[in-house]
């Protein structure tokens, strides 16, 4: 009879407890680390785009909740690599540094959500030792090893970054994600369809009643969002996919405005400012 009430009240405190903890209520952050040092034609970004130039901005993505934890949506560069000196990033700031700004530390960053591993999503990861990171599983495997077989294709992707991220998978810090419409995380799911690497994703969000799309780079302009129109043959493993994809995130965000590209300075006027760098997405 003891040892039925303790368990009885064992089970009536676990209860209590779980009450106790509050649902998740995130916050969404676009924060801007660099941006191209000239503007280059929305051409070069959307297939069959218009001349007109645009300014580039190279962002990633901060979902905060109420219950202490801090999500990155990719982890930008550290902006000393070669490759952000050979694309022309200019105005750089590490992404570890920004963070600063919302009183952030590096060490508080519990998760990263890598929508895909090309240097200037990916660089930063080692700038947050604590994080437990997501990527599909197809992307990763093409990424450590398909890219880089003869008919493979490995444009965007370093060699040191791959190493670590297989380091980082053999401690038990990287997940990995198997397929479409996955809930990763209470109130965050990744999709995947757009094929801007072998298999990309894209986070949506539950910020309240709002459902915030986190595109990345699967749109890199509101250009190619507002004609349905792909990224050029460089941007895509399938240009069908890549419109598909876009179809779909009308349908999943609350209103057109809360889907994300990955590189379009819009954001920077249509969310509230908190610093020069980081709008807070509402």
């Amino acid at each position: 009879m003891r040892k039925c009430s303790l368990l009885l009240f064992s089970l009536f405190l676990g209860s209590i407890a779980a009450l106790c903890q509050k649902a998740p209520s995130y916050e969404v952050y676009v924060l801007k680390y660099a941006s191209l040092a000239t503007k280059t034609t929305i051409a070069d970004w959307v297939k069959d785009g218009p001349k007109d130039s645009t300014d580039i901005y190279f962002t990633f993505w901060l979902i905060k909740d109420n219950n202490g934890k801090n999500i990155l949506v990719d982890a930008g560069c550290s902006c000393s690599i070669p490759s952000a000196k050979e694309f022309g990033l200019t105005k750089c700031v590490r992404p570890d540094s920004l963070l600063l700004q919302l009183g952030i530390k590096s060490t508080a960053i519990t998760d990263i959500i890598v929508t895909h591993p090309h240097w200037d999503h990916i660089d930063g990861i080692n700038l947050f030792p604590n994080a437990q990171i997501w990527i599909q599983k197809d992307d990763y495997n093409y990424y450590v090893g398909g890219a880089w077989q003869k008919d493979g294709n490995h444009g965007g992707f370093v060699k040191d970054e791959i190493v670590y991220l297989v380091n980082k998978n053999i401690e038990g810090k990287v997940t990995l994600v198997n397929g479409d419409d996955q809930e990763i995380i209470p109130g965050i799911k990744v999709y995947t369809g757009s094929r801007h690497t072998y298999n990309s994703q894209y986070v949506g969000v539950q910020s309240g009643s709002d459902k915030i799309i986190i595109a990345s780079d699967n749109i890199w302009l509101y250009y190619s969002l507002e004609h349905m129109l792909p990224a050029p043959s460089y941007g895509t493993f399938d240009a069908e996919g890549y419109v598909a994809a876009m179809k779909r995130m009308k349908t999943l965000a609350s209103k057109t405005a809360f889907i994300l590209p990955g590189h379009d300075p819009r954001a920077f006027t249509q969310f509230p400012k908190v610093t020069e760098n980081i709008v807070r997405v509402k």
